[in-house]
């Protein structure tokens, strides 16, 4: 199992509306808004680094009032569950 963590900066008062958009996105396990630089944490858990990619570059980039998005990949090997 492959996860990710990401950071995603919206236009200002669509927060809800992206955040509602990312949590229909297969692959996605958690979605919180948040106070900070960032508008939206996001958790994804696939089966492989190739579908995290396409669903951070195809999917949540091109969400409407996405500004960008910064990726936080899991080392497994440090992985503390």
């Amino acid at each position: 199992m492959e996860i990710a963590y990401v950071l995603v900066k919206s236009e200002m008062a669509h927060e809800m509306e992206v955040l509602n958009e990312i949590l229909k996105l297969d692959g996605v396990k958690e979605v919180k808004g948040t106070f900070g630089v960032y508008d939206i944490f996001v958790k994804i858990e696939v089966n492989s680094s190739k579908q995290i990619q396409d669903i951070i570059t195809n999917k949540i980039r091109h969400l409407k009032n996405v500004v960008s998005t910064t990726t936080l990949s899991v080392i497994p090997e440090q992985d503390g569950t």
